[in-house]
């Protein structure tokens, strides 16, 4: 998940990536993996932006790894086969602090061949440097600075400000998640509006990966303590948020914003419902057909009437 979020956030704010790495704001466009070569590279693993005259490679990490010199001395060569003429820089970037010595190799040597790449560690940088560019805002709590409660107050300040409400709600929920890495999740809750983030797809993506955790995490528990029928309460539960929060990313893919009274109304839905919608959904072409299904839908109209 951390992945996804740092790659929506270069995707998203490219130009604020380039007045941070570059030095200057150098308008940047997505480039796929899959132009480098035939062979299969994971996407997940990478992030490639290209202007005419250079190719800006990051690589996100939360946990150090031995592979990293190779794999960036891999896709020099790939990015070079693919793009003789375009500069290349290439920056790893650590999301947590750690003791290893890994964070701090920045070449790959085999024989005579010697590869060097840009590594950055974020707890060694500025926390006020993020708050330069609203893209980088999600980075300003992994930073150098002695109070991150107090940080991530003032990013949730400066978030609540910014006037597009698209990139309100996803650098809301880009910082909840990230924010997760050094803070507990209770504290975040308290500062980060729910109501902002819920109208996040990223927001609705990272919840349903904690409720499938959560979820194993009590299948293995019941088995411990033998308690089936709180397992079978546990998995109808998790089932339903999970389904919950899979039509509504579907319905936001497709419709856009779900305004937050219809939002309340899925959420609250049973399972069989729940499923009805996400066929149902297939059909829609604006807000009103879902506000009218909702309206029909006898689980919601019942809640209602109570």
């Amino acid at each position: 998940m951390f992945d996804n979020i740092c790659k929506y956030m270069a995707e998203q704010f490219s130009a604020d990536f380039a007045a941070w790495l570059l030095g200057a704001p150098t308008a940047l466009s997505e480039l796929s993996p899959s132009e480098l070569s035939a062979e299969p590279i994971r996407a997940d693993d990478l992030i490639l932006l290209q202007s005419p005259a250079l190719v800006l490679h990051l690589e996100f990490q939360t946990q150090p790894s031995p592979t990293i010199p190779f794999r960036m001395a891999d896709y020099c060569l790939r990015v070079y086969r693919r793009f003789p003429n375009k500069q290349l820089r290439q920056v790893v970037i650590y999301l947590t602090e750690t003791s290893s010595s890994l964070v701090h190799q920045q070449e790959f040597v085999t024989g005579r061949m010697r590869h060097q790449f840009e590594v950055i560690r974020l707890w060694e940088q500025p926390s006020e440097l993020f708050f330069q560019y609203p893209g980088l805002l999600p980075f300003a709590v992994l930073g150098q600075i002695s109070n991150r409660l107090a940080t991530l107050q003032q990013v949730a300040t400066v978030v609540e400000g910014i006037s597009n409400r698209q990139q309100q709600t996803d650098l809301a929920a880009s910082t909840a998640v990230l924010a997760g890495l050094v803070l507990e999740k209770n504290v975040i809750q308290r500062v980060m509006r729910r109501e902002i983030m819920q109208e996040s797809v990223i927001y609705q993506e990272w919840r349903a990966e904690a409720l499938a955790e959560g979820r194993q995490e009590g299948r293995q528990e019941g088995r411990q303590e033998g308690r089936q029928e709180g397992r079978q309460e546990g998995r109808q539960e998790g089932r339903q948020e999970g389904e919950a929060a899979l039509v509504l990313r579907l319905l936001t893919r497709r419709l856009g914003q779900i305004p937050l009274e219809q939002r309340d109304q899925i959420l609250a839905l049973p399972i069989e419902p729940l499923e009805a919608l996400a066929e149902a959904l297939l059909e829609f072409s604006s807000l009103a057909e879902l506000a009218v299904w909702l309206e029909t839908t006898p689980a919601v109209s019942d809640r209602a009437a109570n």
